[in-house]
């Protein structure tokens, strides 16, 4: 007896041209805003679009306000009363400083199909490191570029060796790196707290080290305000060109280099790369060791930022870094652009209740861009199966 059974399969389209990843994306973000707006709706927003006119003003500022900064910058003069200038456009590098080093911690991580989801705890740990450094380490009256230089050194060490941790796991043992790089997560927040909230780098009850020396911190676009008025207030440092050079070198890596070639390859083949020769064990435990020494680099960033390591350490700029990763397609360079436009949704976000708005949106973001994504490139097939069935037996 033949019986037919119906099986769903999901199949990647492989006849898609170049330019439909680029819609997809575009399509996906337009997407989730419009859902966005029915949540911003039942959140208590009434007009969802002037909220998110709220939103682009405080991170981006508007037309005017740029122009009357260009104007105030030409004509060497404050800033005019009642308007903005540079000051969102400040704030929003600021906050996308680090979480463009996060995503490109992902980003080459995920290349090699190695998901580290615990870029968070890779950058506490990187922010300990430093501040060590910047604490304990070197005096106060060490050189600021020589400070910032050590701690970036102690916040990749430490960032290298706990993202090594579970490549050493997945490549010796195959234990999933999911779950080893999730939990050491929860493992860096308890030691962070450890140190600064009831540890010996608290200072009485404050729940802080203390105010770093000035050599331990960025310097700001503020400090040139005698020279330059309409500077005044910002809080820019040059920290964000380490995440811009950080994506110019990955980008380099992965499309220029032979190791690059070797990342793509065990990605996209894993068997394909064994049997080229190419090491997968020692390719996991490299991986994972530079996507944990970038995320400990975006530590450093912050608490050099901050000039403090306090137990309200911002925890999440890991989990948003995994967010630009998908966003920017796994690309360096595009990770630039779109850590901005995330800079700027959290600092837009800052001022709306309740608080938790922008993680809400940005998993709405996140979940709406892959949605369209797979229908994008994959197809659902439903496919007949024939079953053969031995006929009964005939009654005696």
């Amino acid at each position: 007896m033949n019986l037919l059974s119906r099986r769903i399969r999901i199949e990647a389209r492989l006849d898609n041209p170049g330019w439909i990843g680029v819609v997809s994306s575009i399509l996906g973000i337009v997407l989730a805003l419009i859902v966005g707006g029915f949540v911003l709706r039942a959140a208590g927003a009434n007009d969802p679009i002037g909220t998110y006119q709220e939103i682009f003003k405080e991170g981006f500022g508007t037309p005017a306000d740029w122009q009357a900064g260009i104007t105030a910058l030409l004509a060497n003069t404050d800033c005019p009363k009642g308007s903005l200038c540079f000051g969102p456009l400040s704030d929003t590098l600021v906050k996308a400083s680090p979480i463009l080093l996060t995503a490109l911690a992902c980003i080459i991580a995920f290349r090699m199909k190695l998901w580290n989801i615990g870029a968070d705890g890779q950058m506490f740990m990187g922010a300990w490191a430093a501040t060590g450094v910047a604490v304990f380490l070197l005096p106060p009256t060490t050189d600021r570029p020589v400070m910032l230089a050590a701690m970036a050194l102690a916040g990749i060490l430490a960032g290298l060796l706990y993202g090594a941790i579970p490549g050493f796991l997945k490549a010796r043992l195959n234990i999933n790196e999911i779950i080893t790089t999730l939990m050491l997560n929860y493992i860096a927040y308890k030691w962070m707290e450890y140190f600064v909230v009831v540890g010996p780098w608290s200072i009485g009850d404050f729940e802080s080290t203390g105010k770093f020396p000035a050599a331990a911190s960025w310097p700001r676009l503020t400090e040139l305000s005698d020279r330059i008025p309409v500077l005044s207030g910002l809080t820019v440092h040059p920290g964000i060109f380490l995440g811009i050079v950080a994506a110019i070198l990955l980008a380099w890596i992965l499309y220029r280099s032979r190791w690059g070639y070797e990342i793509r390859v065990i990605g996209n083949n894993p068997k394909a790369a064994r049997y080229a020769g190419i090491s997968l064990r020692r390719n996991i435990i490299l991986v994972m060791g530079l996507s944990g020494a970038l995320a400990g680099l975006a530590g450093m960033n912050e608490v050099a930022a901050l000039r403090e390591l306090n137990g309200r350490f911002q925890r999440g700029f890991g989990f948003t870094g995994v967010i630009i990763a998908w966003l920017a397609r796994l690309n360096p360079l595009a990770a630039i652009l779109v850590a901005f436009l995330f800079g700027g949704l959290i600092v837009g976000t800052q001022l709306i209740q309740p608080q938790g708005i922008a993680s809400m949106l940005q998993g709405v973001i996140l979940f709406v861009v892959v949605g369209t994504e797979l229908l994008f490139h994959y197809r659902v097939r439903v496919e007949k199966i024939e079953q053969v069935t031995a006929a009964p037996e005939a009654s005696p």
